[in-house]
């Protein structure tokens, strides 16, 4: 029963997604998952109520005491407590306004500044302003129309000196992917190097759930603001 579910949810998410993306509106469907859901997390086929397992592991390795950091895509919330516990000063926003109010209700008592905003629309003051950043499966969430806007949109709002953590499926081709979700390839990350990144380490990770899906934790540094 719980794969059957998995299923619809599944479907629901492509068409959703598909029908959206036919008026130009890339992101509107993210809203009316979690609005549809009313409360139940096993209707968001991506919450799984606990922190990311590569970002617990990568958490154990460093001190991100008093550092600033941004959650893109926070979903219910659970990437962005954990590093507020770990000691940082977070910052976490969702496009869809009933994704902050979920997470508003679910960590009243939260250090996060939970925030609803458009990464393709942030405030000019965020740029280049973040000791960490998280992205876990935005990318892959969007189309590959809109990729290149999406990546830099995230590149530029990293201190130089700082570190992004991308948590995502990749793919060995150029082309086309299926999607939802469109695996991220070689190429699209590559584009970070425009903006002065260097990857530091690659990890495997594998999904349960889907353990013929490749995918991974990518962690950069920033070296600087523009490469070379």
């Amino acid at each position: 029963m719980q794969e059957e579910n998995l299923n619809k949810l599944r479907q629901k998410v492509q068409t959703l997604a598909l029908r959206h993306q036919k008026k130009d509106d890339y992101t509107g469907w993210f809203d009316v998952i979690y609005s549809d859901a009313v409360g139940n997390s096993e209707q968001v086929p991506w919450a799984k109520m606990q922190p990311h397992p590569c970002l617990e592991n990568w958490l154990e390795t460093v001190d991100i005491t008093n550092k600033t950091a941004l959650v893109i895509g926070c979903g219910l919330g659970d990437d962005s407590e954990i590093l507020a516990e770990k000691g940082a000063k977070v910052t976490a926003f969702d496009i869809a306004p009933s994704s902050i109010e979920w997470c508003q209700k679910r960590f009243k008592n939260s250090s996060v500044n939970y925030l609803v905003a458009d990464l393709l629309n942030l405030d000019s003051s965020w740029k280049n302003s973040f000791d960490l950043i998280f992205e876990s499966r935005t990318i892959q969430a969007l189309p590959l129309k809109i990729r290149k806007e999406v990546i830099t949109a995230i590149a530029t709002l990293l201190k130089p000196g700082g570190t992004l953590l991308i948590v995502t499926r990749l793919r060995e081709t150029e082309d086309d992917p299926d999607g939802p979700p469109w695996a991220v390839s070689e190429g699209e990350l590559s584009q970070l190097c425009n903006y002065g990144y260097q990857e530091i380490a690659r990890t495997p990770y594998i999904d349960a759930n889907n353990p013929s899906i490749q995918q991974a934790l990518i962690e950069y540094q920033r070296t600087s603001l523009t490469r070379g």
